[in-house]
Formats: structure tokens, sequence, C-alpha cells
């Protein structure tokens, strides 16, 4: 996890903007359903502001240049993290920052199971940014949407980027045996 946070907030304090990109051979995201090769899932509406960017350490990013902000998804199967804690995996996300702080930490629900939703300040080489992220374990699956800002993002923003995470909903495994079937 480090590489990709780091990476993250590395392009959104100043690196140049990368090429847009629809998704590689493996994956494929509509503008609401990304399918990819070990996780399927749908997220809420995205803002016209939000551009995709490519991001090899991530399932889905998304950059918003006027607004100074990044978003990542991602998803993971199968790594035995049903026994860690959301907390504790929230906590990893950050562990190579410095100053963190937690502003606010509250349970929420997603697609049916409980999710949590953190926002927090935090310095990468002295830099302070703001983050919004909710962590979600379900069917084995571990999810998290991360939202990165300068520290004088707007309510506007935080609000767009909760509607896009609430708007998770896992792909039941059905689903996506017949996607197979069908593709074959």
């Amino acid at each position: 996890m480090k590489p990709r946070i780091l990476s993250l907030v590395r392009r959104a304090l100043g690196a140049p903007l990368l090429l847009l990109t629809f998704g590689c051979a493996s994956s494929s995201w509509d503008g609401h359903v990304y399918h990819g090769e070990n996780v399927d899932f749908q997220a809420g509406r995205v803002p016209t502001s939000w551009r995709r960017i490519e991001d090899e350490n991530s399932l889905l990013t998304f950059r918003d240049a006027s607004r100074d902000l990044v978003v990542t998804v991602n998803g993971r199967c199968g790594k035995d993290s049903d026994d860690v804690p959301l907390q504790a995996l929230t906590q990893h996300l950050f562990m190579y920052f410095t100053e963190r702080q937690i502003l606010e930490q509250r349970p929420v629900t997603l697609d049916g199971r409980e999710a949590l939703r953190t926002a927090s300040s935090a310095k990468l080489d002295g830099v302070p940014r703001y983050f919004v992220v909710y962590v979600l374990k379900k069917n084995g699956c571990v999810y998290d949407f991360i939202l990165i800002a300068a520290p004088s993002v707007n309510s506007t923003s935080i609000t767009e980027f909760d509607q896009f995470a609430l708007g998770f909903a896992s792909q039941s495994s059905a689903s996506r045996e017949s996607r197979f079937q069908v593709q074959q």
C-alpha cells in the first residue's frame, strides 16, 4: 500500500498530469461499474470535473486539477485480511506520513456492511494534505476509497466524494461467472 498512496500524494502535490486512460486489457470502467481480474464493483456518480488517470497501483484513479484533489479506489481479494479490524486497515494507509491527525472517524454502511469513514490530515515531506478514507471488508475482499486534497478542500468536493464512495456495491460471484461465460 505504501507505494500506491505515496505515488498518489506526489502526483497530487504537483507532478505532471498523467495521460488519460480508459482501463487496460484486463479491466474496464464504464463510468459506473468496474470489472477487473479479481474484483467487480459499482461506485456512485463521478463528478464531471474528475478525470480518470492511469495509476498502476490502484484500480481507479481520478484527478480534479481545478480543485487540487485526487481520488483513488482499490480492492483486493483473498489476502487474508478478514481478521484485521477496519481501524488497523485504515491506519496502515497512513503509516509513512508524519503529523497524522484523525479529525473524524465513524462507522458507515456500504453495500449492507459496516465500513469505516475517516477524515484526517497528515504531511508527506512536510506538505500538508487532507484525506477522507472509506475502508470496507466484504466477501473476502478489502476495498478502500481515498480522497487526497489540499487542506483548504471545499465541502462540495467532500460531498461529491462521499456520494461516489457511498454508491459502492460489490458485484456478486454469480454475475461475474455469467459475464465470463458470455465473453468466452
